[in-house]
């Protein structure tokens, strides 16, 4: 048969044409030749329609694509694809949407110019508003929290807020912090997120949670609380000696409100409850560590001397282990010298 428009012989399409003379009379797909799209200058997310979110351009644009364009019910299994080019404050888009007619597959193209409008979105009007739904306190029972503790708490709750951010909470963020009564203070813009950090520094620090609340108005016809997470650290910590039942403890590590310890007369390892040792007596740390100096050693006694004094020290092993270099740490607790475990220390 032969087509009416162009007279090529072939499969006739519709209406008495072939496909492609079809297609120059017919389009299945329109839409706007410019969209605006905002964006915000501080945290770089998009707004589609009245909602803010994070997701790439590419995505966002295609969902106003989607939104805006008209595509025919006759194009089945319609796909869109994008090629853009940033020009300033504008992009320069071909919008390309692919389908199926009766079987055979069309394609339209649309140049599209996307106008980028600078506008605060909603989480960085509240973070410069000071907004905050809780306060996490991070204190220490009977002292003031340490520099190192400072630093490597705050470093924990930036990257827990990161990682709950990446995974699609971006109306969180911390609103402020800073040192307080000898610990730390974090203003955060989510009570329940607020909650779940308050646990994971628990996790890893140990401590007791206690939650207070404050009410600070109505919204929606509901009552509105702010809330306040104290966590309180035990008065000791990893890399602290302590005394307990009769006995001498190095504190290894605290997670989940257990002391991870070693017992320094047999090396032998325990766990106990933060609560149980509250009350115990913190001997020391760093300080109590001394390098000396192994003179000898059998099967179950080492000799060692301190390189200050030149005195000697005769020890039995806490374990039938032999050391192979020429130094090992002890610490001197209430003239008790003890043996620490060294990593060139081979059991046998």
């Amino acid at each position: 048969m032969f087509c009416v428009e162009c007279g090529k012989e072939g499969k006739i399409f519709r209406d008495g044409v072939c496909v492609d003379c079809y297609l120059k009379t017919h389009n299945f797909s329109k839409g706007p030749q410019i969209i605006d799209l905002s964006i915000c200058p501080h945290c770089g997310s998009y707004k589609y329609k009245s909602t803010w979110t994070s997701d790439s351009f590419d995505n966002v644009f295609k969902r106003w694509i989607k939104h805006l364009f008209d595509i025919s019910r006759e194009l089945k299994k319609p796909e869109i694809t994008t090629e853009c080019e940033e020009e300033k404050e504008r992009i320069i888009c071909k919008v390309i949407i692919t389908g199926f007619l009766d079987g055979v597959k069309i394609t339209e193209e649309h140049n599209t110019i996307v106008r980028m409008k600078k506008d605060v979105c909603d989480v960085c009007s509240k973070r410069f508003g000071g907004y905050h739904e809780a306060i996490v306190q991070v204190r220490a029972n009977k002292r003031n929290l340490t520099e190192e503790e400072l630093i490597d708490i705050r470093s924990h709750v930036e990257d827990l807020v990161r990682t709950m951010q990446e995974k699609g909470h971006r109306g969180l963020f911390i609103t402020d912090m800073g040192k307080e009564h000898g610990g730390i203070d974090f203003y955060l813009s989510d009570k329940g997120a607020a909650l779940t950090i308050t646990k994971k520094i628990q996790e890893s620090y140990g401590g007791e949670i206690k939650k207070s609340s404050k009410n600070i108005g109505m919204k929606d016809s509901k009552q509105v609380y702010r809330m306040t997470y104290l966590l309180r650290l035990p008065s000791f910590r990893k890399g602290d000696f302590i005394s307990h039942k009769d006995s001498f403890f190095y504190i290894s590590s605290i997670s989940r409100n257990k002391v991870h310890v070693l017992e320094l007369y047999g090396w032998t390892e325990k766990f106990f409850d933060v609560k149980e040792i509250g009350n115990t007596n913190i001997l020391g740390r760093d300080e109590l560590i001394k390098e000396m100096i192994l003179v000898s050693q059998t099967k179950e006694e080492i000799q060692v001397m301190d390189p200050k004094t030149y005195k000697t020290f005769e020890m039995r092993k806490p374990k039938n282990i032999s050391f192979d270099s020429k130094k090992v740490r002890v610490a001197k607790i209430e003239e008790e010298i003890f043996l620490l475990p060294e990593n060139n220390a081979n059991d046998k």
